[in-house]
Order: structure tokens, then sequence, then C-alpha cells
């Protein structure tokens, strides 16, 4: 079990650390590649794969930034081990993008696309969970783009990497498939309370073949 660390945020009680992560003090800069250069006018979000009406769905920046805004306060655990408590994300909830292109009755799994191909896999579950966000703002501000502007998810309950920057849409799957970690040893569905770090911990049934 992890131990019982105070909020910075303000928000009352204890927070409890999952197993193996320590706390960090600033928000530290990870990524896979290049940060992106945002163009708004290029910019579009995506709905595609297995929807109910078996049509693609897309948004312009504009568009998509009018869509309802909310706010979760929610811990974020990086993988390699830091995290950081209490940051107020502010943005979409993936129940919005949910709501207006649903997946068909048979879809199991959803493929996160970030920009230069970069993708990761989730459970239908997790990604319809009520906190999961398409965040804009952090605590208030936006994103800077080494963080992730214009978007990136949040899936509180995950590990981060879960939740990619640069985020450019969703494909609706009936059956899982690897994103870019996953394909390269990280754990398919990586919950921290689980410590499920890497693909060598996994359990019959947890992910698809490697």
């Amino acid at each position: 079990m992890g131990r019982p660390v105070e909020r910075e945020s303000g928000e009352s009680g204890p927070s409890e650390l999952p197993p193996g992560q320590r706390l960090q003090r600033g928000w530290p800069v990870t990524h896979y590649g290049p940060v992106p250069k945002f163009r708004p006018e290029r910019w579009d979000f995506r709905v595609f794969g297995a929807t109910a009406d078996g049509e693609k769905h897309s948004w312009n920046h504009e568009e998509f930034a009018a869509l309802p805004y909310a706010t979760v306060v929610a811990d974020l655990h990086c993988v390699t081990k830091f995290s950081m408590l209490g940051a107020e994300w502010g943005g979409i909830p993936a129940s919005a993008v949910l709501a207006l292109a649903p997946p068909a009755p048979d879809v199991t799994h959803v493929m996160v696309w970030a920009e230069y191909g970069y993708s990761a896999n989730l459970r239908l579950a997790d990604f319809t969970d009520p906190r999961s966000l398409f965040a804009s703002h952090k605590d208030g501000e936006l994103l800077t783009a080494e963080h992730g502007f214009p978007l990136r998810l949040v899936v509180p309950h995950l590990y981060a990497w879960k939740g990619p920057k640069w985020v450019r849409g969703i494909e609706y799957m009936t059956a899982d498939r690897r994103g870019f970690w996953e394909e390269r040893g990280y754990h398919n569905v990586g919950d921290p309370w689980r410590e499920q770090r890497y693909s060598y911990q996994e359990t019959p049934g947890e992910g698809p073949e490697l």
C-alpha cells in the first residue's frame, strides 16, 4: 500500500500514493518525440471506427472548444514513479464526446490517437469513467505546449501514459489492440494501484498477445 500524504491544492483530506510512487514538487516534462506546433486552422478532433451510426465525426478547434466545459480535481501518476496530487483539470469531458458520437453496442476498447501517430489503448469502461476528460487547462491556466496544449486526455485512475498529450481523436474498437507504449513493453491496462507498469506483469485476459 502507499503512504498517506497531504494534498497541496487546498483540498481537504489526505491522499494515498500508489505503490512505488513518490510525491513530486512541480510538474516534470516527459514525452516521446518533439513538441508539435499547434496550427488552429489545421487542427481537428475526429471520432471514427465502430461508431453507433457508422459515420465519422469531426470538430475543428473552435467547435471542439465550444463543447461543454468541466473541471475535475485529480492526481497524476507517471509510470516513471512520480505523482502530482490535487491538480484541477479543465476541459471537455469524455462523456460529452460519447454523447455526440456514441460507440456501437459491440465496442469494447478505444484507441486514443495523438500527433505523429502516437496512440494509447483503453478499455471502454476506463474511457467512460465520469472523471475522464480532454484537458486544455490545469489549475485554471492553459496547458503549455510541453504539457500537451491544445489537448491531452486525463484518465485519473490509470498511469499518465494512458492519457496522451496532443490528442487528435479516438477510434472505437470491437477488439483490443495495443497502443504505442503497450507494443513496447508497457502494461496493457496500466492501473497504478496494482502497479501495472510492464507487459510481463499481465495476467491472461489483460491484453492481446505481443
